[in-house]
């Protein structure tokens, strides 16, 4: 039985977030479902697991995004991120990337539910924790009454135990993967038909939400909201996932005080070595309307990238914030 709560999650976002990124929104909000950046069947078997794989503790709950097409790749892929600890399997059936369209995998599945399904099914038989696909409304010139239906109904028949859709089509012929991210029009009401059509699956929506008030409205129609681009640019709407979501204390009253609970890991991952910037560049919109903000990110921009930049760079950099970021200013 799928017991996830799948209220509010924050999306994946390929070639920017990673796993530092993850430990740093858990200190913002212990509930949200965090997702890895879509990991391909291929590099997950053939590559290097440990450095692809690994991730801290206080990750929990996180779930790893998988993009492929061959269902027997996918299920060792699957039992593979199960081992590691995952606890959810995502299919991406939505990146509109040339390098995943020539793949084949991605959202030009779309075009092939049949295929999808066989991949739930062996991903299903693989593993124990749930298994989800992530999808669009449509691809080029499908009809999204029509194709969300098909494939929604393929694979929940084949064992899918929730469906995140992002509310736009994806125009592989035509668009580049940035185009996509805006041009297509969002529709929010093809996906609350699709969760009236499908009252007992849980459904999420994604796309083009911009905040916790947003985010809150949706809720009323669908079973789940996913945050991307607003999460990872404005980090500090997290702090209002808890208490406005889940009804529950935000784990940091500021962001300042978030920032002071990631010193431990930040000192250890350069230990590591791993360089400051690496891990300090997700923190660019940490700071929203407080005095210093400029300062924070201007001073963390300049020094962090150095060779040897250590935690006190990012110790001058917060103390250029003059007021904190309250938890019930951040909804």
């Amino acid at each position: 039985m799928n017991s996830q709560d799948y209220r509010f999650s924050v999306a994946p976002m390929m070639d920017w977030t990673d796993r530092h990124c993850r430990v740093f929104h858990r200190h913002l909000t212990r509930r949200a479902l965090l997702y890895t950046e879509m990991l391909t069947t291929g590099a997950i078997i053939h590559g290097d697991r440990e450095r692809l794989l690994r991730f801290d503790a206080v990750e929990h709950p996180v779930a790893l995004q998988l993009g492929g097409s061959d269902p027997r790749d996918l299920a060792l892929a699957a039992r593979i991120g199960e081992d590691f600890g995952y606890d959810e399997i995502n299919l991406n059936v939505g990146c509109p990337s040339d390098r995943v369209k020539d793949g084949r995998f991605g959202a030009c599945l779309m075009a092939e539910p049949e295929l999808v399904a066989s991949c739930v099914d062996a991903m299903k038989r693989a593993v124990a924790v749930p298994v989800t696909v992530k999808c669009r409304i449509g691809i080029d010139d499908q009809d999204p009454e029509v194709a969300l239906d098909v494939l929604a109904r393929a694979v929940v028949a084949a064992g899918a135990d929730a469906l995140i859709v992002h509310a736009r089509k994806a125009w592989l012929n035509g668009l580049s993967p940035k185009e996509n991210r805006d041009i297509p029009p969002l529709d929010y009401d093809r996906v609350y038909r699709l969760k009236r059509a499908m009252p007992d699956v849980p459904v999420i929506i994604n796309g083009g939400i911009l905040g916790i008030d947003e985010a809150r409205a949706h809720l009323d129609h669908v079973d789940g909201v996913m945050l991307g681009r607003a999460a990872y640019q404005e980090p500090w709407r997290l702090l209002a996932v808890d208490p406005e979501i889940f009804g529950e204390v935000v784990p940091h009253a500021t962001m300042q005080d978030a920032l002071e609970a990631m010193m431990p890991y930040i000192e250890e991952q350069l230990a590591r070595g791993a360089r400051l910037h690496a891990i300090t560049r997700h923190f660019v919109g940490a700071f929203h309307a407080v005095p210093g903000a400029r300062a924070f990110r201007r001073h963390l921009a300049e020094q962090g990238v150095k060779p040897g930049a250590g935690i006190g760079v990012l110790r001058d950099a917060i103390a250029r914030i003059g007021g904190g970021v309250p938890a019930e200013a951040a909804a």
